[in-house]
């Protein structure tokens, strides 16, 4: 394993251009599994490969709740911005050394993102059945899918722990500024820009999850040690062309 980020951007690059979304993100949770390459390459989009870590990729499964959203400078917007959300996402890097995340899926409650997101930036949002609920230190996040694929669940119960200090790994993981998505025959680079992560240790309590297989992914190790943070404000810039080639799956 690496011992340092040396030429990684551990820090968000400042976006170029106006805000086009500001998110608050609540109460998340991160899980993650190794991943061979070459099992997921296929997946994704021309101008984009799995980033590695030491010789792996990885897939993550991240529940949380989306606490407001804005649209450029408007005031925020109560149904569309607070929901909760489950994704699964892999890890891709571009021929301009952006690294980014790859969704597989993102679990939306509420069935109006679902076309919109999809058909302005070409995010795989899906439409699920959701509810996180939380009883002192313990959060369980309950999905079940209604559009594709009806009924495709994912159940996670976790109990809150102590304040870690993140290991290169779990910085290479969670300090992504940006995502690679397909749209009209095109690669994308939605990028984003936040504050370092407040990460606390999670015991995984309970996990049944459909999510991650669905999306096409093996996993090929152990889970990663469970991760967890209140609260992060995320801030969206403008979508750039990676790429004109046609993508392939």
């Amino acid at each position: 394993m690496i011992d340092d980020l040396a030429g990684f951007p551990v820090a968000a690059p400042p976006l170029d251009g106006p805000v086009w979304f500001d998110q608050s993100w609540l109460d998340l949770t991160f899980l993650h599994w190794p991943v061979r390459p070459d099992d997921v390459a296929h997946l994704y989009p021309a101008g984009t490969r799995p980033d590695v870590f030491d010789g792996m990729t990885y897939v993550g499964l991240i529940p949380f709740r989306m606490g407001y959203t804005k649209v450029g400078a408007s005031p925020t917007v109560p149904y569309f911005g607070a929901f909760a959300e489950t994704n699964v996402r892999l890890y891709s890097v571009d021929d301009a050394g952006r690294h980014g995340v790859l969704f597989r899926s993102l679990e939306t409650a509420r069935l109006a993102v679902v076309p919109a997101i999809r058909l302005t930036i070409g995010v795989p949002y899906t439409w699920a059945r959701m509810r996180v609920t939380r009883s002192a230190d313990v959060i369980r996040y309950d999905s079940v899918r209604r559009w594709p694929q009806r009924g495709l669940c994912s159940r996670v119960t976790v109990r809150l722990g102590e304040a870690v200090v993140p290991t290169p790994l779990e910085i290479w993981l969670t300090a992504r500024w940006g995502a690679h998505t397909r749209k009209a025959g095109r690669t994308w680079w939605v990028p984003n820009e936040h504050d370092p992560w407040s990460l606390q240790s999670a015991d995984l309590l309970g996990l049944d999850d459909e999510l991650v297989a669905a999306g096409g992914v093996r996993t090929a190790g152990e889970r990663l040690r469970a991760l967890y943070s209140p609260s992060m404000r995320t801030r969206f810039g403008r979508p750039i062309v990676v790429t004109g080639a046609a993508a392939s799956q």
